[in-house]
């Protein structure tokens, strides 16, 4: 058992993951969630769109395609409303309480996809969050820049899938290549703005190798927060 994990964090610790979709990131918070849970973490996983009763409701009007004339200003409104309630309701108690929260997306999401897809800009979302989030940033950011063609057909053939089962959730996947390709050049500078927080892993490779990856970077941040055993 590592060092860093296998003590309880004396404060709380927030970890998003973030890429397009089909950068495989659902998959790697679960595994990573259980990883911890097996190293003794007290760990609370959520997620936006959604996480709360009201966060789902945003979310199924957010991602169904047929949702429709949604203006972009509107969109980026409900995201903030939706992770303003996520802050008060799951994120902030959660690491109040010391424990983990592992978050499939957050405001890097509105950045690359309000601000870089739908073309509004930094400006405004940063401002946004500011205002809205109180000043809450991850502590440690995972971003999956998986190759930007396959990821795109993977989450199309996906969307497909739920589509047949009866959850609609593909609004943004129905969107054009080059709006796709906003959001993937978005993530980039993202990540090259904020080189401490976020750390890109990109490329295709497979599942269990990038899941030793996350697990080394999580493992270090973890340990030098713990500070000398």
């Amino acid at each position: 058992m590592s060092a860093g994990t296998s003590q309880a964090l004396s404060r709380g610790f927030f970890l998003t993951f973030e890429g397009p979709d089909g950068s495989g990131k659902s998959t790697q918070l679960r595994k990573l969630s259980a990883w911890l849970e097996r190293e003794g973490q007290s760990v609370v996983v959520t997620r936006q769109p959604g996480g709360t009763p009201l966060g789902d409701r945003i979310r199924a009007l957010i991602l169904d395609s047929r949702t429709g004339n949604l203006a972009p200003m509107a969109e980026l409104g409900l995201m903030f409303s939706d992770r303003a309630q996520a802050i008060a309701e799951v994120i902030r108690p959660a690491l109040e309480q010391g424990r983990m929260v592992l978050c499939d997306r957050f405001t890097d999401s509105t950045e690359a996809y309000q601000g870089g897809g739908r073309q509004l800009g930094s400006e405004i979302v940063l401002r946004t969050h500011k205002v809205m989030c109180g000043g809450l940033n991850p502590d440690l950011t995972i971003l999956l820049l998986a190759d930007f063609d396959r990821s795109l057909a993977r989450a199309r053939r996906r969307n497909d899938r739920t589509a047949a089962s009866g959850q609609n959730e593909g609004r943004f996947e129905s969107e054009d290549v080059e709006f796709h390709r906003r959001v993937y050049l978005k993530y980039r500078e993202i990540a090259d703005r904020e080189p401490g927080r976020v750390v890109s892993i990109e490329g295709d490779q497979p599942i269990e190798a990038i899941h030793r990856r996350i697990v080394a970077v999580v493992d270090e941040r973890l340990r030098s927060m713990a500070g000398p055993c």
